[in-house]
C-alpha cells in the first residue's frame, strides 16, 4: 500500500521554474488566477494544469500584470477583453449568461411542480379494483374474522 502511495502520481502542475515570482503573496495570487482561467488550447483544463504554449504566455501575462499592480479583477478582466467569457473555467452572471446559470434552476422547479400536479391528480383516484365476494371471504378467512 505505501509503495502504491509513493509510485501514483501526484497533480503535475505546469508552471515552470522560472516562471514562479520571487514574492510569495503575488505567486499565490498569480496561482489563483491561473486555475480560473481556462486553456485556450486544451480547453479543460486551466492555464495552470496546462504545458501548452498559449498556457506559458498567458501564465506569463498575468504574472506580468501582478508585478505592474493590477488587482486579481483587472488581472482576469484583462484577459477576458482579449480572449473573451471563453477563456473562463466559471463563466460569470450576467444577461448573456443568465440562461446557463438559471436553466438548472428553472428545470427543478418545474420538476417539482409537475410532481406535486401528480401527486395531486393521482391522490383522489382508487389505486385498484374492489375486491370480489370470493376474495373478501378468502381474505377474511386468512384474518381469522
Amino acid at each position: 500500500m505505501l509503495a502504491l502511495t509513493l509510485l501514483s502520481p501526484l497533480p503535475a502542475f505546469a508552471v515552470n521554474p522560472d516562471e514562479v515570482l520571487p514574492d510569495p503573496a503575488l505567486e499565490a495570487r498569480a496561482r489563483t488566477i491561473s486555475a480560473e482561467l481556462r486553456c485556450m488550447v486544451c480547453q479543460n483544463q486551466s492555464i495552470d494544469d496546462s504545458n501548452a504554449d498559449l498556457a506559458r504566455d498567458l501564465r506569463l501575462l498575468v504574472r506580468k500584470r501582478l508585478v505592474d499592480g493590477d488587482s486579481d479583477r483587472q488581472v482576469v478582466d484583462y484577459i477576458v477583453s482579449r480572449y473573451g467569457e471563453f477563456v473562463l473555467l466559471k463563466p460569470r452572471f450576467s444577461e448573456k449568461t443568465w440562461l446557463l446559470w438559471g436553466a438548472p434552476i428553472a428545470l427543478f422547479v418545474l420538476g417539482g411542480i409537475s410532481l406535486v400536479v401528480f401527486a395531486r391528480r393521482r391522490a383522489g383516484k382508487p389505486t385498484g379494483t374492489r375486491l370480489t365476494a370470493e376474495e373478501e371471504t378468502r381474505l377474511d378467512e386468512i384474518l381469522g374474522k
